[in-house]
């Protein structure tokens, strides 16, 4: 049997998240090795993602091996995927999902986002999460903080920050939880659709045994059915990394329900939706939470969105 070659990125979380997949086909009894790939969002560090084009940009140069053989599947972190992939591509599979919240990690332990007393300046280079601090905490500051979380910390000990502003899956899977001093919520920082999972992308040209050893090895079926209605979601609203689209599905037996909306980059507009359906047509819940966003105002705010950053 062949090793199965596993693409990823090189910082130190791209690679826990390969290891993890390793160990899941390992326990399935599969060989893997992991390669290596540099992509235009590792290298390009000085300038905002929204600037350079949030399309494929921590994904594109995974997806040029998967076509040409080099590597047989690609693991990305599941928000960092774009809701549409190139033709030729799918995600096969994504691994169970870490607790969803965004969380402020700091040296700092008289930290709170709520208090309006203390000036506080966040680092993040998330759109979502700055127009979400516009709307709910307006006395907050922000600054642009790119480069994988080792160099964040080092930003913000070095003075850029106060804290980041982070997923906590992320965080904990660098063991970094002593850090932690405000776990965010939900409701008000609704994540970006996918966070917390790893997602498992190939070509169409895989072998299909194989693809099938790898569905059964990493595919968790709840987080699987939770991430089809959010990416359907994202998939209307054409939802990039520069878009304050949100959305967080949760499963209840047969039942999923799915709160999502969008955020005007000033944040003056919030537009949170929630729908239920049938788990079993998670595509369709996702359609009818992009319906409902749209008939909100939520299209209006997309094209404000669309035209500030595209103009």
């Amino acid at each position: 049997m062949r090793k199965i070659k596993i693409g990823t990125r090189g910082s130190k979380l791209a690679l826990w998240q390969a290891y993890h997949v390793e160990e899941l086909l390992k326990k399935a009894g599969l060989e893997s090795e992991i390669v290596i790939i540099d992509t235009k969002g590792d290298q390009i560090l000085d300038v905002s993602i929204s600037k350079i084009g949030s399309k494929g940009v921590f994904t594109q140069e995974l997806e040029d091996q998967l076509t040409d053989g080099r590597i047989d599947i690609a693991v990305h972190s599941a928000k960092d995927m774009q809701s549409n992939l190139p033709e030729g591509f799918e995600i096969i599979a994504f691994t169970e999902r870490e607790k969803e919240n965004d969380v402020l990690l700091s040296s700092n332990t008289d930290i709170s986002i709520a208090d309006a007393s203390k000036p506080l300046v966040l680092g993040t280079s998330s759109t979502r999460r700055v127009a979400t601090l516009k709307h709910f905490y307006p006395h907050v500051k922000t600054v642009e903080v790119r480069g994988n979380l080792q160099t964040r910390i080092r930003k913000m000990e070095e003075g850029l920050c106060d804290a980041l502003l982070l997923a906590y899956a992320g965080v904990h899977r660098m063991g970094y939880d002593s850090q932690i001093v405000e776990k965010l919520s939900l409701d008000e920082f609704t994540p970006a659709v996918g966070q917390g999972s790893v997602a498992i992308e190939v070509s169409n040209s895989i072998d299909p045994v194989i693809k099938d050893q790898l569905i059964a090895a990493c595919n968790d079926l709840p987080t699987s059915l939770k991430l089809r209605a959010e990416r359907a979601y994202l998939r209307v609203l054409e939802g990039g990394c520069s878009i304050p689209v949100f959305a967080l599905a949760s499963l209840n037996e047969n039942e999923l329900t799915l709160k999502g909306g969008i955020v005007s980059l000033d944040g003056s507009e919030r537009i949170s939706i929630e729908v239920k359906g049938d788990a079993s047509n998670p595509e369709e819940v996702g359609q009818e939470l992009a319906d409902k966003v749209f008939a909100a105002g939520g299209k209006e705010i997309l094209d404000q969105i669309k035209s500030t950053l595209n103009p």
